[in-house]
């Protein structure tokens, strides 16, 4: 109203707010819903009451045929490829259009643009800012966003995504921004699963010396409940190092989960098999190429492993530490993990990795003196090192009770049996010393990063010999195993026998019988151990995922 100077009316105006209420939305609670409005989805917090948006790397292939991963089409070919992106969800509210000239944007910084896609049946494509042409009044409007990378040393794995309502140029002036709503994702680490998760299938190769070895893996296998996966000699031409190929895991998020292989830079004959063959719907690919690097030994995957959940020095890993084997820390020279795979695997961050000295062995594998197995108390498992220490006294005892006649790999054709009483086992492994001393160092690293006391760990006997100044196995090596639950696939040692039983066997029957576990001793001789490999390098095993949600952590 407007008065004179008497007070009396000289006229009305009238003001007419137009109010619109506006919501980009995304699961920022994590229970695989999409809320409205969340007031903490626009930032991430790690733990259990913590907030923020999950999205996957959308590394698997929704077609069997000419295969390549969904994250490179630009277009969402297939329905099914939906569920394995986040959905996001655009909220409106108020008059059934905007005034003349205004319009919403969505928009992403150009330093993420390779990182993630948003698509809908009206808006994609490769624009760091496109207009959204969005239905007025009460409305929503689903997207769907993927993950295109990983975590890795360039990339923390946090993304934004921007919505802002702009009102038209005027009088020169660029259209300026009256609202802006953001939301925030992490991407998906790939986590690895350890030996104490069961097992669900089993993957071998079949190659022209091994039927043996498969009959008895395929009975071990069997009795497990797992299944089976032989990959033919037309696609491994002769490779048959399957652990050493690929290391299986997996990405999880509240509203989806599939496994993903890892494939090294190794790219034997089996460089094939993991896209070829495990790629497919629900079955990501991932790989790290070593640019303008001679790949090493250590950069097989028989040199990644991973322990079980731990609590060290009161600081939770409930999915476990990587664990990778490296030149000694204060060599000049030496072999080393290649830098990108070691930067990929740190950038996942809920399975912080551990460096153990693994140069000293010829291959220079961690599997080829340590592995995990599960075990019926709190701690759940214990951790199985090699230890010549270990064999000597084995040996020691066997001959101060008369069995000095007993004979190393009596029984194999192929190899020249050896007395105990002789000293040619002394004298094959006149390094003993050395190589036990290089596994107590990496005893003494486990100990501390995975807070270990001794009680949790098993010396297995296990000897070393040296060839071309580095240490490979004496007789087939006990702790390169497969773990399948409670049945274990151990190398048949061939070692001396009393009373008509192999005291190797004995030995490692009767501590693993503690622990309320089957060991099964498969003949890899021929067809591993004399090719510097052994059970374990020739297999792998893809497990059932964590219950543990690795959103929850606590960082």
């Amino acid at each position: 109203m407007f008065y004179g100077k008497k007070k009396e009316v000289l006229g009305k105006a009238v003001v007419h707010l137009t109010a619109f209420e506006i919501s980009l939305d995304v699961d920022a609670d994590r229970d695989g819903q999409v809320e409205r409005n969340n007031p903490n989805k626009g930032s991430w917090m790690w733990g259990p009451n913590g907030h923020g948006a999950i999205l996957l790397v959308n590394c698997d292939s929704e077609h069997t045929c000419r295969k390549s991963l969904d994250s490179e089409h630009a277009e969402v070919t297939r329905v099914s490829d939906l569920k394995d992106m986040s959905p996001m969800v655009l909220r409106t509210s108020g008059p059934a259009k905007l005034p003349e000239g205004y319009k919403l944007t969505m928009h992403i910084s150009q330093g993420d643009a390779d990182k993630y896609s948003v698509e809908n049946p009206l808006v994609g494509g490769e624009d760091l800012s496109k207009e959204v042409p969005c239905l007025w009044g009460n409305s929503e409007m689903n997207f769907y966003v993927e993950g295109l990378r990983f975590p890795d040393k360039d990339f923390e794995g946090l993304i934004s995504i921007n919505l802002s309502m702009l009102e038209p140029s005027s009088q020169g002036f660029p259209e300026t921004p009256i609202f802006t709503d953001k939301v925030v994702f992490r991407v998906a680490p790939w986590i690895m699963t350890p030996n104490t998760l069961d097992p669900v299938e089993v993957f071998v190769c079949r190659t022209t010396d091994n039927e043996q070895f498969l009959k008895r893996m395929r009975r071990l296998v069997e009795n497990s409940g797992c299944k089976l996966k032989i990959c033919p000699e037309d696609m491994n031409r002769g490779d048959r190092w399957m652990q050493d190929e690929i290391e299986f895991g997996y990405i999880d998020s509240p509203h989806q989960r599939f496994p993903v292989v890892l494939d090294s830079p190794r790219d034997g004959d089996l460089q094939g098999f993991p896209y070829d063959v495990l790629l497919g719907q629900d079955f990501g690919y991932v790989t790290r190429t070593a640019y303008g690097k001679e790949v090493s030994s250590l950069d097989s995957f028989g040199n990644l492993e991973v322990s079980p959940p731990v609590t060290v020095n009161g600081k939770n890993y409930p999915l476990g530490r990587i664990i990778i084997g490296v030149a000694f820390p204060t060599a000049t020279k030496g072999r080393n993990m290649t830098k990108v795979v070691q930067d990929f695997l740190w950038a996942q961050k809920v399975q912080e990795p551990i460096a153990l000295f693994s140069d000293w062995l010829l291959v220079g594998h961690v599997d080829e003196f340590m592995t995990f197995v599960p075990a019926p108390d709190k701690k759940g498992f214990r951790l199985l090192l090699a230890s010549p220490d270990a064999s000597y006294k084995l040996f020691r005892g066997l001959q101060n009770d008369g069995h000095g006649q007993a004979k190393m790999f009596d029984g194999r054709p192929s190899v020249r049996p050896t007395w105990l009483n002789k000293g040619e086992i002394n004298k094959s492994n006149n390094h003993a010393a050395t190589l036990q001393s290089c596994i107590d160092w990496n005893r003494d690293v486990l100990k501390r990063e995975l807070g270990l006391d001794d009680d949790d760990i098993i010396d297995l006997p296990i000897l070393f010999h040296v060839i071309e100044n580095r240490a490979v196995a004496y007789y087939p090596d006990m702790v390169n195993m497969i773990v399948l639950g409670k049945n274990l696939g151990i190398p048949k040692p061939f070692g001396p026998k009393v009373d008509g039983r192999c005291a190797l066997e004995a030995e490692m029957t009767s501590l693993m019988g503690g622990l309320g576990l089957s060991c099964t001793y498969i003949d890899d001789f021929a067809s591993y151990h004399k090719l510097l490999g052994e059970v374990h390098c020739g297999s792998n095993v893809r497990r059932e995922p964590f219950s543990f949600k690795w959103w929850n952590l606590e960082m």
